[in-house]
């Protein structure tokens, strides 16, 4: 393996590591040892729960193409994964408001491992179903436990400062450190120990049922809008409202799906995107390499929130950053001679786009503890989950759009795409601080008319 990914590798590491040590005192915040507790326990289940995904996600498309499906099927598959998560996924999410977040989290557990166990079947109706599954899963994944946190954060009675540490501290360990263990676990099931493709799917069944036994006998149950009025169809129409009635929802969600759907967008891209005349390229490291910039920028925002920085502030120049990154291969294209040589290692123009991936990794990094920290100020506890589910609708309508037809556009029509989404997130987030700053403004001026005496 060339110099380069071992040079860009060890970078990151270093100023992650020297980010992490190097924190003064404005970068931590004093807590207490019964917050400190509750936010380990979190963070461990959550940290569980991510390996079980992670652990899949280097091996799905292998072991499709193993058990002799071309890449028809496996789009078809993926595309039934993203459709189940807006459905279905939906439906079940919602379902925690008023049944239960603990509950809701237990259904993930249950939902992935039986997906998982799916996987030892070459039967493509079996597959599909472990798709639908999956798909039910991941919208639990991304909204359960958050709103879990949330309701007991506030029910337990923390300083609400306090939650972005927590976001801050579960996105750097449960979507980076354990991201680049699991892809390394994964690799030496899979390929070293020689126990072929399924092996890291029954890993991540293990680690599900681990966070599952933690959840059973450590959380307590909470819920959002408990009235027994209130069905489905209901809860649906409040959310909806919510989103309809408050502007700050409403582009909330749509800076949402515009970064979530270029991100995922990404994910499908970088690989053509750095290897487009077949060079051989290291999958698995530049992987793990995106996950460590992953973390540096976890590690960045965690800095950014213990100051008590003004996130909508900070996520406009995040926002922006990251559309030029994703702008970058179409100026290469244009700018770098392409090689027609097949075969071979990374080109010139393909290292520019590796370190320009990275620095959109990073902002990655950023946003996840940060739109976390916005949906905790902003979206309405009786409807947390619904909402947040909404949220994912349009997001995996535009996946699964993009997966149907990622053969008939050329690759720098699609990134160009995602970088437009992106500069638009930036004007949206822009447009959001101003009607928060607004909203804080006419409050407080409600609130110093209520306390003002009376003319005599």
């Amino acid at each position: 393996m060339e110099v380069f990914y071992y040079l860009v590798f060890g970078g990151l590491a270093a100023v992650v590591a020297a980010l992490e040590l190097g924190k003064s005192g404005k970068d931590r915040v004093a807590t207490t040892p019964a917050f400190n507790a509750f936010k380990n326990n979190y963070i461990l289940v959550y940290s569980l729960m991510m390996s079980g995904d992670w652990l899949q996600g280097p091996y799905v498309y292998y072991l499709y193409s193993q058990y002799g499906f071309d890449k028809g099927d496996i789009g078809r598959l993926f595309i039934a994964g993203f459709g189940s998560s807006m459905l279905f996924g939906t439906i079940v999410g919602s379902l925690a408001d008023k049944q239960g977040r603990k509950r809701a989290c237990i259904t993930y557990c249950i939902s992935y491992i039986l997906s998982c166990i799916t996987k030892h079947s070459p039967q493509y109706k079996i597959l599909m179903i472990g798709r639908v599954l999956g798909g039910i899963a991941t919208s639990l994944l991304f909204s359960a436990f958050e709103s879990w946190l949330v309701a007991e954060h506030n029910k337990r009675g923390f300083d609400p400062q306090w939650l972005s540490i927590t976001f801050s501290k579960a996105i750097f360990l449960g979507n980076g450190l354990v991201a680049i263990v699991a892809g390394l676990f994964a690799n030496l099931l899979a390929d070293n120990l020689g126990f072929g493709p399924v092996a890291p799917f029954d890993a991540a069944a293990c680690f599900l049922a681990i966070g599952m036994a933690i959840i059973l006998s450590s959380w307590s149950e909470n819920y959002g809008d408990t009235s027994d009025s209130k069905d489905l169809i209901a809860q649906f129409k409040v959310a909806a409202k919510a989103i309809a009635s408050d502007e700050k929802i409403a582009l909330l969600g749509a800076i949402q799906s515009l970064f979530e759907g270029s991100m995922y967008t990404f994910v499908f891209l970088w690989t053509p995107a750095l290897s487009p005349n077949e060079e051989e390229i290291p999958h698995g490291f530049i992987f793990a390499t995106f996950m460590l910039s992953s973390m540096l920028g976890s590690s960045i925002a965690s800095r950014l929130l213990a100051r008590k920085l003004k996130v909508e502030g900070y996520m406009q120049i995040v926002f922006i950053i990251s559309a030029f990154t994703l702008f970058l291969p179409v100026v290469t294209n244009f700018l770098v001679p392409p090689s027609s040589a097949k075969g071979g290692s990374i080109s010139f123009g393909g290292s520019l786009q590796l370190l320009g991936f990275c620095i959109f990794e990073s902002c990655v990094g950023t946003f996840w503890p940060s739109i976390m920290k916005m949906r905790s100020q902003y979206i309405p506890e009786e409807a947390r989950s619904t909402i947040m589910n909404f949220f994912r609708i349009p997001l995996n309508l535009f996946v699964c759009v993009v997966l149907y037809n990622v053969n008939a556009f050329p690759i720098t029509v699609m990134f160009g795409m995602c970088a437009i989404f992106l500069f638009m997130a930036a004007i949206l987030q822009r447009r959001l601080m101003v009607v928060s700053d607004l909203h804080r403004s006419t409050k407080a001026v409600e609130m110093t008319g209520e306390d003002a005496p009376l003319n005599p």
